[in-house]
């Protein structure tokens, strides 16, 4: 991935994560790190990645109308380039069809001479019979027609008719396929909101303050982050509003001992830390070991000391933790991750319905073992960034079948100026196409 042209460097990575399951963002970030593609180049590599990424499913669809082979028939190298290839004629408007199409059949001549004509025609064809390409028909098959208009899998689709009924489930699709807002939480520790987007504007970046969150910032526009000099300084981290607030459901105070048990990255951890004033004791626990790195990095950036790192399996017993009890403890739980497929558009494609029951198997047994280090009156977030019922209301009901020490809180009466963000129940629960966040859960426990 060493090409100085961001079509070809597009290539490589979705090639990569067709094979290795990589992540697009950071294969992207390996790219332009090298600093070999420049200027607006930079910006179409990125494009087109995450373009295709979204749009697979509808892009595979539109080649299905104008191919006599099916998509998932056609070799990998034809059918990635006929995916850039129509990406750009459908979905980018800077981008003339004429230069789309040329651009693509001559990188086919580079990496699948045989199929070149192929390719040509195809993207010819589809240019010439946009108007008549007929998407499953909406009444009949609506799961069908999401799929393949907005780009989700099927499964997925049926799955957000039956929470939702078709009309919102066709914005939340609309919504998952559009790239997301870049939203960070100001690092109250050392500065306040008001001061961090005057600073910003100073430093050329758009922003404006976050609807819900108190201490969020969303950027219209920032170019790289990590190079503005508010970031080195620590004046905030890159975190979503839905994800920001999770902490303040749990509701740390200070001296408290809190375990946040699924860590990694940080942004919860060094969240919780703000809001105990940098005092008492925070566990900030992993399986992965090399992540704990990337929570230490944040912890030192942002000034804050409070934090400790511990490698663990929440599912198991840990001597990290061994005979230590908390007031207080996040399960910010390994999930499906259908709430932020937007922002990970590659995991839609790598996932189908039955994963989502030993991912609930597994939130299951964090919770089961992680509430034994609980004390008597302490309270447990369980959270989620998955839009699904069987990851989230299934889990906290199969946990509280096992466990009547163990009473859902309802957050309405704790923190009625988030009311309309809750559900029946008093769960937390946020959907892109209404409140603009990324899809994400939280339930409040509360040990008798």
């Amino acid at each position: 991935m060493s090409s100085k042209n961001p079509r070809r460097a597009a290539f490589d990575i979705l090639l990569r994560i067709e094979k290795e399951k990589s992540f697009a963002d950071i294969l992207i970030d390996h790219e332009l790190s090298k600093d070999i593609i420049k200027g607006a180049d930079r910006g179409l590599l990125t494009e087109l990645v995450y373009g295709v990424l979204r749009r697979q499913g509808t892009l595979d669809y539109i080649i299905s109308q104008f191919s006599k082979q099916r998509p998932e028939k056609l070799e990998l190298f034809v059918r990635l380039l006929l995916r850039l290839g129509i990406y750009q004629c459908f979905f980018l408007d800077r981008v003339p069809v004429s230069a789309a199409v040329n651009e693509t059949v001559n990188l086919a001549k580079e990496l699948a001479p045989r199929a070149s004509g192929f390719i040509n025609a195809v993207l010819r064809n589809a240019d010439r019979g946009r108007d008549t390409i007929a998407y499953p028909d909406r009444a009949e098959r609506p799961a069908e027609y999401l799929a393949a208009r907005y780009s989700h899998p099927a499964w997925l689709a049926q799955q957000w008719c039956d929470q939702l009924g078709l009309e919102a489930a066709e914005e939340l699709a609309a919504a998952m396929s559009e790239p997301p807002p870049l939203t960070v939480r100001v690092n109250t520790l050392r500065i306040t909101r008001e001061e961090l987007i005057q600073r910003l504007a100073g430093e050329g970046v758009s922003c404006s303050a976050t609807s819900w969150s108190p201490d969020g910032i969303r950027l219209n526009q920032s170019g790289q982050i990590t190079r503005l000099p508010s970031f080195r300084d620590g004046l905030f981290t890159v975190q979503d509003e839905s994800s920001q607030l999770a902490p303040l459901f749990l509701a740390p105070g200070k001296g408290e001992r809190v375990l946040d048990a699924c860590a990694a990255p940080g942004g919860k951890t060094t969240q919780i830390a703000q809001l105990m004033q940098d005092s008492g004791e925070i566990y900030a626990c992993d399986v992965n070991n090399k992540k704990l790195r990337l929570i230490k990095e944040t912890c030192d950036r942002l000034g804050i000391n409070s934090v400790r790192t511990f490698t663990m399996d929440a599912t198991a017993p840990s001597n990290a933790i061994k005979e230590t009890t908390f007031h207080r403890i996040l399960v910010d739980a390994p999930c499906s991750g259908l709430g932020v497929i937007r922002r990970n558009p590659e995991g839609k494609w790598s996932k189908s319905g039955d994963d989502l029951l030993q991912l609930a198997r597994t939130q299951v047994s964090i919770l089961e073992n992680l509430c034994r280090y609980l004390e008597p009156k302490g309270t447990i977030l369980y959270a989620t960034c998955s839009t699904s019922v069987q990851e989230n209301e299934y889990v906290v009901d199969s946990f509280l079948a096992q466990h009547p020490e163990f009473v859902v809180e309802d957050l309405r009466p704790l923190f009625p100026q988030y009311a309309p963000l809750f559900t029946e129940r008093g769960f937390f629960r946020s959907w892109p196409h209404r409140d603009g966040m990324d899809g994400f859960f939280s339930a409040r426990l509360k040990r008798k």
